[in-house]
């Protein structure tokens, strides 16, 4: 029985494997009157102690999750599975999560090809400009600076930022429109705080990233999800029987299929919020590396009292900044403050002051067209080795913007027994599946991320994922 065990972190090894096994059971994947392994087998298995694992079980009898019979195991015990956490939230994953490394022998392998999406060129964030700036902001900053910081921001930052939105992205914002979040993550799951409450209905893509699945379901909104094609969410689709709180996209480079929401469905889409009464929110995650056309302009700037307006520097500098962003429409903005002063007070301010001096000395700009030109030419490498590898039996999707595609395989289906396979020959990649509200529909299809790896790492990644695939 396959478990993850994170060894670099601070969690006991046998809390891991007790909340592995926990939450399997009330998951209902692993059911009343199930055998469990026996705790020599598991040990075994695992490349742990076995009274890691004897402390384990214990910890599970203790709370009636399990129950041993004598000469004959230990069993999962009745009336363990609950129902009430499936509302539209995903079932828990039966593959690895995006954080954790792969375990061989007990040991974390170095040499796994990770396809992860999301993670830019992280070896070539500018760390001595950074440096260099931080000094001169720490040295020449006022004392207020040291001290607590307003909720929505520091006025440098949001000034500066409002001018580099209205001319990069055609976003419509004042700078007392702009609220300084601690990521995407932060800025989405105020906006749930903000529009949602018991039983709202909110309109998603599908797929989505499945933590919006959890992010909206957690206030007990209900999910609708309207599925996308090649240029984005669908908007013929859109019911007409509900008036939904708000309607969730990804309009510039949709996540994670990679389309383009052309301007007719833009229209339909602002025009199906107007009439039900419904806000618009427009995550814009990664629209700054676009390699085919023109830089397209944000969804916000059509209707900025109908739209928030999302984005987060983690894409297109490091996702160790903690910095993002949220637009709002003037009537939210009050309510917004209030509530990210009860989340965390305010941003850090020093990273604030010192953003605001990256981008208004030009740095970010020149930083966004250094990497422009690396992230194509590793797309580029990407598409001819998955070309060269699997030829027509691939289909490539979402790759003219960002820095992930879709690799598409017909008749292959990415389980969860192929995905482990996959990794064990030395590579990880990421099924579109998990993302899906309709996993049937997505089984084919795969996220290969290639921000962070090099055009070295990039081949022997599709090597062996090529091979793992032939002994299908």
């Amino acid at each position: 029985m396959w478990t993850a065990i994170d060894r670099t972190s601070g969690t006991p090894l046998f809390r891991q494997i007790y909340e592995a096994f926990r939450q399997r059971i009330l998951h209902g994947e692993l059911q009343g009157g199930d055998q469990l392994p026996s705790t020599r087998d598991l040990a075994s298995s695992l490349q742990v102690s076995r009274t890691v694992i004897v402390e384990a079980y214990e910890q599970l009898l203790a709370e009636g999750y399990i129950e041993g019979r004598r000469g004959s195991g230990t069993f999962v015990a009745e009336g363990t599975l609950l129902p009430l956490i499936e509302p539209s939230v995903p079932a828990a994953r039966s593959v690895p999560h995006d954080s954790q490394p792969l375990i061989r022998d007990g040991l974390v392998n170095p040499d796994l090809v990770d396809f992860r999406h999301g993670i830019p060129a992280l070896d070539l964030f500018p760390k001595k400009l950074w440096g260099d700036l931080a000094k001169r902001i720490c040295t020449e900053a006022s004392p207020e600076a040291f001290g607590y910081g307003r909720p929505e921001g520091r006025h440098e930052l949001r000034g500066v930022l409002a001018r580099y939105l209205r001319r990069s992205r055609g976003v419509v914002c004042e700078p007392e429109q702009l609220l300084v979040t601690t990521g995407a993550t932060q800025a989405i799951s105020l906006v749930a705080k903000l529009l949602l409450n018991g039983k709202s209905d909110v309109l998603v893509e599908d797929p989505i990233t499945s933590d919006i699945h959890t992010m909206f379901s957690l206030p007990g909104a209900k999910l609708h999800p309207i599925p996308v094609d090649d240029s984005g969410m669908i908007t013929d689709l859109l019911p007409s029987d509900i008036s939904p709180k708000f309607v969730y996209v990804t309009p510039s480079h949709q996540f994670p299929i990679g389309g383009l929401l052309p301007i007719q469905r833009r229209v339909q889409l602002i025009q199906y919020a107007a009439r039900t009464g419904s806000y618009i929110v427009e995550d814009d995650y990664d629209s700054e590396f676009r390699y085919e056309g023109a830089p397209v302009s944000s969804l916000q700037g059509l209707d900025p009292e109908r739209v928030v307006y999302i984005g987060t520097f983690s894409k297109i500098l490091s996702p160790a900044l903690r910095m993002g962003y949220i637009v709002l429409p003037a009537s939210l903005i009050e309510r917004a403050r209030g509530l990210k002063w009860l989340t965390d007070l305010h941003t850090p301010s020093l990273e604030q002051l010192i953003l605001a001096e990256f981008i208004e000395e030009g740095y970010l700009d020149r930083h966004i067209a250094k990497m422009k030109k690396l992230y194509r030419k590793r797309r580029d490498f990407l598409i001819r080795q998955l070309r060269h590898s699997f030829g027509d039996a691939v289909r490539i999707l979402g790759h003219s913007t960002g820095i992930h595609l879709i690799a598409e395989f017909a008749g292959i289906s990415f389980t969860p027994e192929l995905l482990s396979v996959i990794e064990e020959n030395g590579v990880r990649v990421y099924p579109v599946a998990v993302h899906a509200f309709r996993r049937d529909v997505q089984r084919h299809r795969i996220i290969i991320g290639y921000g962070n790896l090099s055009e070295s790492r990039i081949e022997e990644g599709i090597r062996r994922l090529s091979a793992s695939l032939k002994k299908e």
